[in-house]
């Protein structure tokens, strides 16, 4: 048996959905183990082009079973959406191959309502929601005011709860955002539309794993976002709502006792960030915007126009320390051949002094980067498929960030395709 997980090191974006795609065929089982429809792990391969938002991207693989873990909230009518999509460009999607955990929370219409409402109130203040409900669905989980995936296997004992927690959400809907109540009637009539769909790929993932573990299976767990969005280790309060570390894979995928093998940490050749809070390396106007559409950066879940900049040493350190990184898929290489010189941010400034290390947000705040420039390449890098084959420029920044956050560049992407892909130590 072995288990890997691929997990984002910065803050999101990074190009995770390619690289499970990619390697998904040497696994047995794929699991997405937190988050929820603010993912958006962008895939291309011979289906087409897809923004995959609750599925895992081992669905493409038809002898993968793919799994929704405990660590994920999942909103049923925009799984009902996006399986539709899928099966419409010939993926086959049945509850054979696609299972969610009995214990995975669900994500109610008034979870979304309340992101929206909250988000506004707050203005110019805003954590930079996707306004999806994840924020508020983690909440009633700790409160112990979620709905469990399983629950739906009782309607009269999910009927009974879902009343008592009405109740209970009016009186912040009413009151604090002078809002309409939410009807029971119309929550469980929802409730009963999207339950009927997937009753039957509802299970206990926890016993799925273990067999496939006894089995010698192999396991490959899928993060969203990145470390720097991480509730715990992340830019707090500018954060997701649940933990996309490789250490949390096994506990949100329905098996704590597993363990993770290997760890291929993510990182774009530049740095991308959707939504608010402090991000040192950010490029704005001109540079800003070529960048942007040489990357076509704009986020896979809400189109937002993505934050771009240098690619970030300091962050990107701290991001493979915090996930265990034992090696880089270093993506979107391709994208970079448009520059005369590339700039790394080496580190950060703040207060007349330099940073050795990723800080707190409020000091994060205060910093301003520091950087180098990079000679470019200048050519089109597309094609290549070993390393000795690139420009001795792009080899050069390979070996930079290498030196910089002490891990080894193992994946180089030159392309979105799924061959597009350049693999250290294979023929150069």
């Amino acid at each position: 048996m072995k288990t890997c997980a691929i997990v984002g090191i910065n803050w999101g974006d990074e190009g995770k959905g390619r690289m499970v795609d990619l390697i998904a065929k040497d696994y047995d089982v794929v699991v997405r183990y937190q988050g929820g429809s603010n993912a958006g792990h962008t895939v291309i391969n011979e289906y087409g082009k897809f923004a995959l938002n609750l599925i895992p991207s081992g669905i493409f693989r038809p002898k993968v079973i793919n799994i929704l873990g405990n660590g994920t909230v999942i909103d049923l009518e925009h799984l009902s959406m996006e399986t539709e999509k899928l099966r419409k460009a010939g993926v086959q999607i049945t509850s054979d191959n696609l299972k969610i955990s009995d214990r995975a929370m669900i994500v109610l219409p008034y979870h979304k309502v309340l992101d929206e409402l909250e988000e506004n109130r707050l203005k110019d203040k805003k954590y930079g929601s996707t306004k999806r409900g994840i924020g508020p669905a983690y909440s009633d989980k700790y409160i112990k005011k979620g709905i469990m995936a399983g629950e739906l296997l009782y309607p009269e004992y999910l009927h009974e709860r879902l009343k008592d927690i009405l109740e209970w959400k009016n009186l912040t809907i009413q009151n604090v955002y002078k809002s309409n109540p939410f009807l029971f009637s119309d929550i469980s009539k929802w409730l009963d539309k999207y339950a009927e769909e997937f009753k039957s790929y509802i299970c206990d993932t926890g016993s799925l794993l273990r067999k496939a573990k006894k089995e010698g299976k192999s396991i490959l767990f899928e993060a969203q976002l990145g470390a720097l969005r991480d509730i715990d280790y992340g830019i707090y309060p500018y954060t997701s709502s649940s933990t996309p570390l490789a250490a949390y894979g096994p506990i949100g995928a329905g098996a704590p006792e597993l363990t993770v093998d290997n760890v291929i940490g993510v990182v774009k050749a530049y740095s991308s960030c959707v939504g608010e809070g402090p991000f040192t390396a950010e490029w704005f106007g001109e540079d800003a915007e070529k960048l942007r559409q040489a990357g076509n950066e704009y986020g896979a879940a809400t189109g937002r126009p993505r934050r771009v900049g240098p690619i970030d040493m300091l962050a990107t350190a701290y991001g493979v320390q915090v996930q265990g990184a034992d090696c880089i898929a270093l993506t979107k290489m391709d994208v970079l051949s448009y520059m005369d010189k590339i700039p790394v941010c080496i580190g950060y400034e703040s207060e007349g002094k330099m940073l050795e290390s990723f800080p707190l947000t409020p000091a994060l705040e205060k910093s301003k980067p520091l950087f180098i420039d990079m000679p470019g390449w200048k050519t089109d890098i597309s094609k290549i498929r070993t390393f000795s084959e690139l420009p001795k420029q792009a080899q050069d920044y390979v070996l930079l960030i290498e030196e910089k956050i002490n891990c080894p560049v193992k994946y180089i992407s030159v392309g979105p395709d799924r061959d597009a892909i350049i693999l250290r130590g294979t023929n150069g």
